[in-house]
């Protein structure tokens, strides 16, 4: 409509809409009432560096800040549970250590059986070179009890587990049931986020000695099967390169694992906004 009303100035010519039905009158005037939108389409301004750097310092320090006091928050809702003040219910607890432990055994179990299988293909590749094949075993044992295993372990409840506490949390602060808890007077640390983290730390070492037995059968696999390496030989040789030092670490990794994936998924789940 105002590009019309321009060309008809432009060219003498004047425009009447007396004669047009009342309706279609109000609809002209809505349209020329319409604010100019020339300036919708001009690119926006580009921040200068300084600027990106220092809105990007800012955030970080703004999340460092808010990772910090939910890990203080975490740490003495912990403390609270060990003198007994806690507010949390252990079936809750040990319903969290079944969903996170029994029902992660399916995939727990293929992922470190292909771990193995890789290390040991891997490994045989360059010890053959060597005539060296029974040091396949060496590998594939310490590499999964020392740290392939909790690694994968941690991974794969990052995954499965951790993103399934935020899905619960977030559902949870949309619906406003942990405004619900704080209104009761209880903590959601206490109530949500203690026994959730108690539960990966209590079965994250377990999946992780599960894992090693798996990963070292895919490398028995290997070494039987295309070695051609005896398979009392091969076990006796996992024995003595796999020291109960190398099994301390993995087991200490898992539980440091279980913990880093528990609060990660809670804290998101709590920082879930909502649509209204």
């Amino acid at each position: 409509m105002k590009r019309l009303r321009t060309l008809s100035a432009d060219a003498g010519i004047v425009i009447d809409v007396s004669s047009l039905p009342r309706g279609a009158q109000q609809l002209m005037k809505l349209a020329a009432a319409v604010p100019d939108k020339t300036d919708a389409h001009t690119p926006p301004k580009r921040s200068s560096f300084l600027m990106i750097v220092g809105q990007d310092a800012v955030e970080f320090l703004h999340s460092s800040g808010k990772i910090l006091t939910f890990i203080g928050e975490t740490t003495l809702a912990f403390l609270r549970l060990l003198r007994g003040h806690a507010r949390l219910r252990r079936s809750d607890l040990f319903l969290i250590m079944e969903d996170c432990g029994g029902r992660a055994l399916p995939i727990e179990s293929l992922i470190s059986f292909l771990v193995g299988l890789i290390l040991a293909f891997v490994g045989a590749i360059q010890l053959e070179l060597f005539g060296a094949q029974i040091y396949v075993a060496d590998l594939v044992g310490i590499a999964t009890v020392r740290i392939m295993g909790a690694i994968m372990t941690g991974i794969v409840m990052a995954g499965r587990t951790g993103g399934a506490f935020a899905a619960q949390l977030g559902t949870m602060q949309v619906n406003q049931e942990i405004d619900t808890l704080k209104t009761m007077g209880i903590s959601p640390m206490e109530f949500l986020v203690l026994p959730r983290m108690l539960a990966l730390a209590i079965m994250l070492p377990l999946l992780c000695l599960y894992a090693n037995v798996m990963g070292r059968l895919g490398g028995m696999v290997v070494g039987v099967g295309l070695l051609d390496i005896d398979f009392i030989q091969y076990f006796n040789q996992t024995v003595k390169a796999v020291r109960l030092w190398d099994l301390g670490i993995g087991l200490f990794n898992s539980i440091v694992f279980g913990i880093i994936v528990a609060l990660s998924g809670c804290m998101r789940g709590m920082e879930c906004g909502r649509s209204w």
